[in-house]
């Protein structure tokens, strides 16, 4: 544990943990082990998957799956948004090309 870590106490399906965290991110620590609780217990509660170690593994793939939908689709709007932007400037150096006064 580095100086700036604290230990951070979380519960995950009933069993407590102990996750050195710094500080100023205890919160979000917090948030995700809820999250991780959540999946896991709906993964065990559809009694498709037997076994901690397996819930836990399902869990992982779900939220990492998860995870890589949301940077696609974050990359995807980030490239459109990009070309619309580079169409815009595109327009607007057209129009002032055709609009500059002569020049004598």
């Amino acid at each position: 544990m580095t100086p700036n870590n604290q230990p951070v106490c979380v519960k995950i399906m009933d069993k407590e943990f102990q996750v050195a965290c710094p500080e100023n991110q205890q919160d979000s620590l917090r948030a995700a082990a809820k999250l991780l609780d959540l999946k896991m217990r709906d993964i065990r509660d559809s009694r498709r998957v037997i076994g901690t170690d397996r819930i836990a593994i399902m869990a992982a793939l779900n939220l990492a799956y998860d995870l890589l939908q949301i940077r696609s689709e974050s990359i995807n709007s980030s490239e459109s948004f990009n070309t619309q932007m580079k169409n815009i400037q595109l327009k607007v150096q057209d129009a002032l090309s055709r609009h500059r006064p002569m020049e004598s």
